[in-house]
C-alpha cells in the first residue's frame, strides 16, 4: 500500500497497543515499525532499474526481516519509555504484529513482496486490492484525525483507533470477496470464449475494487480486457497482444532483461516504439485501458535507454487522466 496508509494504519495500531500508557508516542512507534520495512527505497541510490524493482518489496518484506528488526524495536522502546508496565513480550508482540501487518497487505497488491527472502525469491501477490485505494485508507485517516484532535486520556479514543482498524480490514475482506466472484467470472469467460491460456491473473483497475483487470494467455501472447462487477453476461470483450520474443532476440544477453523477465512472472510482451525496443510488464495493466483498449501497458521498460527508466512502474499512470476518461471509468464500473 501507499505510505500514507502505512502510516495511518500504524498510528493507530500504536494507540491501541499503548495510547494510555506512553501517549501519543505510541503512536509514532506505531508509524516507525509499520514503515520501516519501505526502507528499502534507498536501494535505488545505488543500483540500477532492474536491480531496484527486484530490492523493493524484497528482504526488508521478508518474514526474516520482521523477525530481526522487531527484538531490535522492543529493546530500544522498551528501555526509552521506563517506568512503564508493559513487558518486553508485549512491546515484541505489538512490534511484530506492525511489521507483519505490512507485509501482510502489501501481499494483496499486484507488486508482489518477497516472504521468504533470501532463500527463496518467490514472491507472493494476491492482486486484491489496488497498491492506491481510498476506499480502504479513509477509515484510518479519518481515525487519526481523530485521534490527533482527542486528548490523551478521552473515552472516545479508544472507539477510533477500532474504528480505523475494523474498516480497513473489513474493506480488505470485501476486496477478497470481490477477487474471488470476478475469478470465477472470468474462468467461465475463458472457457465460453475458447481462450487458450496456461496462466492468467485479475487486478483491480486504478483507485477501486468494482473494475478489474484481466489478462490471460500464454508464450505466444496475451489477451487483456476488463470485467466489473456489475456486468450481467458472460462475455469480456478481450484485445490481444502477442508476446513478441522474436523481438528479445538482439538482446538475449542482456542482464537487465533477465532481471525484467523474472520480475514480470512471465505476463510481459516486447513492442517497439519507433525504433526504441520496449519491454511491458502487463501485471501493471494499462494506462487508460477501460477507455481505450489498445492504450500502452503503465510499466514500459525502454531496454536501449536504461537512463530513462526511472519511473518505470506506473509510468504516465495518471498523464492522460481528465474528466472524459473519469466518466468512462464510472460508466464501466456500473457494467455492462
Amino acid at each position: 500500500m501507499d505510505s500514507l496508509t502505512h502510516i495511518a494504519l500504524g498510528a493507530c495500531m500504536g494507540e491501541g497497543f499503548a495510547g494510555k500508557t506512553v501517549g501519543r508516542k505510541a503512536m509514532l512507534w506505531g508509524i516507525l515499525a509499520q514503515s520501516i520495512p519501505d526502507i528499502d527505497f534507498l536501494a535505488a541510490l545505488w543500483m540500477n532499474t532492474t536491480d531496484n524493482l527486484l530490492a523493493h518489496r524484497g528482504f526488508t518484506h521478508s518474514i526474516l526481516f520482521c523477525i530481526i528488526i522487531t527484538p531490535l524495536f522492543a529493546f530500544f522502546a522498551e528501555r526509552w519509555h521506563r517506568p512503564h508496565n508493559i513487558s518486553f513480550t508485549k512491546w515484541l508482540s505489538f512490534f511484530g504484529s506492525v511489521i507483519f501487518v505490512h507485509l501482510f497487505i502489501d501481499a494483496f497488491n499486484n507488486y508482489g513482496v518477497g516472504w521468504f527472502e533470501p532463500f527463496s525469491h518467490y514472491r507472493i501477490s494476491f492482486n486484491a486490492i489496488y497498491v492506491a485505494d481510498p476506499f480502504f485508507s479513509v477509515w484510518s485517516g479519518i481515525a487519526v484525525i481523530g485521534l490527533m484532535v482527542l486528548k490523551r486520556n478521552h473515552a472516545a479514543r479508544k472507539f477510533w483507533w477500532k474504528f480505523g482498524l475494523g474498516m480497513s480490514f473489513l474493506y480488505l475482506s470485501y476486496c477478497i470477496v470481490n477477487k474471488i466472484k470476478i475469478n470465477s467470472a472470468v474462468k467461465l469467460a475463458l472457457v465460453t470464449q475458447h481462450i487458450e491460456h496456461t496462466r492468467y491473473f485479475t487486478t483491480p483497475a486504478p483507485l477501486q475494487n468494482w473494475l478489474w483487470f484481466i489478462v490471460a494467455g500464454n508464450d505466444k501472447g496475451y489477451y487483456v480486457g476488463y470485467r466489473s462487477l456489475f456486468d450481467t453476461g458472460r462475455y469480456v470483450p478481450f484485445e490481444y497482444f502477442p508476446r513478441n520474443d522474436s523481438l528479445l532476440v538482439p538482446v538475449a544477453n542482456s542482464e537487465d532483461l533477465h532481471r525484467l523477465i523474472r520480475f514480470s512472472k512471465q505476463f510481459y510482451t516486447a513492442e517497439k516504439y519507433g525504433d526504441t525496443l520496449v519491454f511491458n510488464d502487463l501485471r501493471f495493466g494499462q494506462v487508460i485501458g477501460w477507455h481505450n483498449p489498445h492504450e500502452k501497458f503503465a510499466f514500459h521498460y525502454y531496454i536501449q535507454y536504461p537512463e530513462q527508466n526511472t519511473l518505470v512502474v506506473q509510468r504516465g499512470r495518471f498523464a492522460k487522466w481528465d474528466w472524459v476518461v473519469v466518466r468512462s471509468l464510472l460508466k464501466r464500473i456500473r457494467g455492462n
